[in-house]
């Protein structure tokens, strides 16, 4: 096929050698089937901002690195110059995801290179060659299910340990290959700590793995992994090895209204006493009175 303009500076580079046929076509990327030497890898084209149907969102970019004042400036204000940085942080999001969800053992494509907006990554086989299906093309069993929800549910404790959440987990983010599922699509992960909507973002991608396998094993669907994980984070006690059993009871403790109530009246009353103290440091003497000489006032 006709090599696509984007891909020509990776085969100037020498990093592909061929261009093999389209794979698929996204909301925020084309990806293509490449020849690199013996190997077949994919190619993920990103799609320009104007040319994509998947918008930034603020929730998405907050808490993300820039690379200084200048350019968060830039970004803040929408220039010309601060797009191209908000294009260049998204597109770098994906791929400085992948390297540290790969080197935290997270089941991801496994990055090699990225080149002007072309991510360069491993192919996932259906092991005849070849790509992978999405877990949304497959039916299986309710053991099968299980597993593969029990798998997954411990690849996002694994994503979570390394302070990221996918932010865009479903059945159509998930390849099944012959080793068992691998995530992939990673521009929309997020920083743990940094993004205040991380929690929400959690609960979502592990409500979508319940959703989906809970049709082949209806019980999954009544699991509470998010909410159980993500107290493990905060508490700092969340590992690789951390026990999951997909139940967590929500705090029991009541508010005490009627004390936060009496506290209050208190202060009142206390700011109360001192503006009278300060009503009486300042009014005049009384008609008869002598005021203090100047030495005592």
């Amino acid at each position: 096929m006709k090599t696509p303009k984007r891909i020509e500076p990776l085969i100037e580079d020498g990093l592909v050698d061929e261009v093999l046929r389209p794979l698929m076509s996204g909301k925020e990327a084309a990806v293509y089937v490449v020849r690199c030497g013996k190997e077949l890898r994919c190619a993920k084209v990103y799609k320009e901002a104007n040319k994509r149907s998947f918008r930034q969102a603020s929730e998405y970019q907050e808490g993300r690195k820039v690379r200084g004042s200048r350019e968060a400036r830039a970004m803040a204000k929408g220039s010309k110059f601060g797009r191209k940085e908000s294009e260049d942080a998204w597109q770098n999001a994906e791929v400085s995801a992948l390297f540290r969800l790969a080197s935290a053992g997270v089941r991801v494509p496994k990055p090699y290179d990225f080149l002007d907006g072309v991510l360069l990554m491993e192919m996932v086989s259906d092991g005849y060659g070849d790509a992978a299906p999405r877990l949304n093309d497959v039916t299986l069993e309710p053991d099968q299910a299980r597993e593969y929800h029990a798998f997954l549910i411990q690849q996002i404790v694994l994503m979570l340990c390394a302070g990221l959440v996918h932010g865009d987990l479903s059945e159509f983010n998930v390849l099944l290959s012959p080793d068992g599922p691998v995530i992939i699509d990673l521009p929309q992960a997020v920083d743990a700590a940094g993004n205040n909507h991380a929690f929400s973002m959690l609960e979502r991608d592990v409500g979508n793995m319940a959703a989906y396998f809970g049709h082949f094993a209806p019980e999954l669907k009544k699991t509470r992994f998010a909410k159980e994980m993500w107290s493990h984070y905060q508490a700092g006690t969340l590992s690789p090895a951390t026990v999951l059993t997909g139940h967590f009871d929500e705090p029991t403790s009541t508010a005490d209204v009627k004390g936060v109530l009496r506290e209050i009246e208190a202060a009142q009353r206390d700011e109360a006493r001192r503006q009278a103290a300060r009503q009486a440091d300042d009014a005049p003497p009384s008609k008869g009175e002598e005021p203090p000489p100047p030495w005592m006032q």
